[in-house]
């Protein structure tokens, strides 16, 4: 059986993103379909796999990261989970400021670490990835 692809106005409606945000993340390379990336609107097509990074993307947008940090942290949870978007993985992240390298790491979620950070007023945000599927698998 092949795999399911899904056209940008399903993708879109799927994930929760816009038309024009499936198009920028193409463009800038973050999230660039396997079928068709070149084409425009009616010719391009997302695999399930590309839909578990675009809900990703959505999300981490959602908190408040800026393209730029969101779409580093997901080129992060590429290198630290090479696999999440095509196996489902019930691996639970958290994302840190590392203020020594001044940037977003994902490390793996630990409660008595995510207080810690909380106590020393630095802000955490869950990556769960079980959450993520479950959006997918809602829709």
């Amino acid at each position: 059986m092949g795999e399911t692809f899904f056209t940008s106005k399903d993708a879109a409606k799927i994930t929760g993103c816009t038309l024009r945000q499936l198009q920028y993340w193409r463009e800038k390379g973050v999230i660039v379909p396997m079928v068709s990336a070149t084409g425009t609107g009616r010719s391009v097509y997302y695999s399930r796999s590309e839909l578990v990074e675009l809900t990703v993307m959505v999300y981490l947008l959602s908190v408040g990261l800026t393209f730029e940090s969101a779409s580093g942290v997901l080129q992060q949870l590429r290198e630290i989970e090479p696999n999440f978007a095509k196996e489902k993985s019930q691996r639970r992240l958290m994302l840190v400021f590392d203020s020594s390298e001044r940037i977003l790491k994902l490390i793996d979620f630990e409660l008595e670490s995510a207080i810690a950070f909380l106590d020393r007023g630095l802000p955490i945000i869950p990556v769960w990835l079980d959450e993520i599927y479950q959006k997918l698998d809602k829709s």
